[in-house]
């Protein structure tokens, strides 16, 4: 007989949470399909001081993250937000232009990933 480490009394090795399953960006939008072309990913870390505020930009491009530290709001242009803790996943919108501002009092952190294909770029910045 086989006996699993729970039965054992031992703590379970892997724990495993699913944070964010969806066909939807966070502003309830479909996401649009893959472009065609050789995949690339690209992951980034992205640190943001207390007070800043991001360029205004949009993603021609499928990307998700995770606020690791701090609080972030993302605002598009049409007046949705966002307000994300450490913690939160984001399934971040595709081809709207918005920013993200970091209105806490320490810095924040965000890990996102993102789809794109080689050659094309995953962030262009908005002059607006």
């Amino acid at each position: 007989m086989v006996r699993t480490s729970q039965e054992m009394g031992q703590a379970t090795p892997v724990i495993k949470e699913e944070l964010v399953k969806t066909t939807q960006s966070w502003d309830g939008k479909v996401l649009p399909a893959y472009p065609q072309g050789q995949p690339e990913i690209t992951i980034l870390r992205i640190n943001i001081l207390a007070g800043a505020r991001l360029e205004t930009h949009h993603h021609p491009v499928i990307n998700a993250g995770v606020l690791t530290r701090g609080q972030l709001t993302v605002v598009t242009m049409d007046g949705k937000t966002l307000y994300l803790k450490a913690g939160d996943p984001i399934v971040e919108v595709v081809n709207t232009v918005h920013y993200g501002i970091n209105h806490g009092s320490a810095p924040a952190e965000i890990i996102v990933f993102y789809t794109g294909i080689i050659g094309s770029p995953i962030t262009i910045t908005d002059e607006r």
